[in-house]
């Protein structure tokens, strides 16, 4: 157990390999009570999220959930996070942010720095941090849906890719999504905190026959970087902008403007910038965050993650270097603790399942 943003939270419970094989293969169980949950209600909450992300919202229908970055005024990303367009019982209508458990804090400062910049703040719309009162948990891998369906009244064989639902789950009232962090199909379940520890015990026991693993923040590293999704901190800060990233699809230059979006226009425009590259390496060692990735012997960018893919068996990273370096095929290298490992550029993500599982 490590602290993580204030969290305690598993680096592992069995083994990284273990957990990592049994979500490629099976189901995996991950506890992602940590991240960040706010809500927005009020006929004003859809216009206001879209003032603040970089992806159009104004047309997100009920159900529907949509990735996105929030920006500083210099385009830099202060969080990647997922917006949810849901709808009660009654039929109303409300927004859910998710973002990052690291970042939590600082969104809310930002959220309150936006509203205190308008000239007043609209009584039509309200934000509370639920992240303290709900849990959550992400079931992943090719049986999580056959595990999960018995406790939810919805059927999760029509719930499309990137939307969610409320659903009563193992009785009790919730949040079923189709989403996840590991290049897995499966499901995120958030129910009130008082539900939680029931629910995934019932998902453990149910799910040994079908060969379920629980899983720690290790497993859900190397998961979530063979399928090349940016974790913040490493390929996301401040000083860089989504673009760099390989996040274009998550950008509108166009709709209404947001911080940092003429920044971001004008990045696009500019073809000196560091790029994101993945790197497939020579040998058994494994790059870490901070190698330097090199060209002729010079240096060209840093390694931000690094790990031996399970999957593959061959260490993976991703790491930013100049526009000159980021052709797939590329040849490079990495200097691990002074050795330096022959390595290539190959496009992102390393891993895709296959269409139909």
């Amino acid at each position: 157990m490590v602290d993580f943003a204030g969290w305690s939270m598993p680096v592992q419970y069995t083994s990284i390999v273990a957990e990592h094989t049994a979500t490629r293969t099976a189901v995996g169980l991950f506890d992602i009570s940590h991240m960040g949950r706010i809500r927005f209600d009020g006929p004003a909450a859809a216009g206001f999220i879209n003032s603040l992300v970089t992806r159009d919202i104004s047309d997100l229908k009920p159900g529907g959930i949509r990735y996105a970055l929030v920006t500083n005024d210099r385009g830099g990303v202060k969080d990647d996070v997922l917006v949810y367009h849901l709808q009660d019982a009654g039929g109303g209508s409300y927004y859910l942010m998710v973002v990052n458990a690291s970042n939590r804090l600082k969104i809310i400062e930002w959220i309150e720095q936006q509203l205190a910049a308008r000239q007043s703040a609209p009584a039509d719309l309200s934000y509370a941090d639920l992240t303290h009162d709900w849990a959550m948990i992400a079931v992943q891998g090719p049986a999580a849906l056959a595990l999960v369906q018995p406790l939810v009244d919805y059927d999760l064989e029509t719930l499309k890719y990137y939307t969610g639902v409320e659903a009563r789950i193992a009785g009790h009232g919730g949040i079923v999504s189709r989403t996840g962090y590991t290049g897995e199909d499966g499901v995120e379940l958030i129910v009130g905190h008082g539900a939680v520890e029931k629910l995934w015990t019932s998902l453990l026991e149910a799910g040994r026959e079908r060969g379920a693993l629980p899983c720690g923040l290790g497993a859900r590293d190397t998961l979530r970087l063979e399928a090349g999704m940016p974790l913040y901190g490493h390929e996301l800060n401040e000083d860089l902008n989504p673009l760099q990233a390989g996040l274009k699809f998550a950008v509108s230059l166009d709709k209404a403007p947001y911080p940092g979006r003429d920044e971001i226009r004008r990045a696009a425009e500019d073809r000196s910038l560091p790029r994101l590259v993945g790197l497939e390496l020579e040998g058994k060692r494994s790059a870490r965050e901070g190698h330097a990735i090199l060209a002729e012997g010079q240096t060209i960018g840093r390694v931000t993650s690094g790990t031996f893919s399970p999957t593959f068996q061959k260490p993976l990273a991703m790491g930013y270097v100049g526009p000159a370096h980021t052709k797939p095929g590329t040849k490079l290298q990495v200097d691990i603790r002074g050795q330096v490992a022959a390595a290539t550029v190959v496009r992102l993500p390393f891993y895709r399942r296959a269409k139909g599982e």
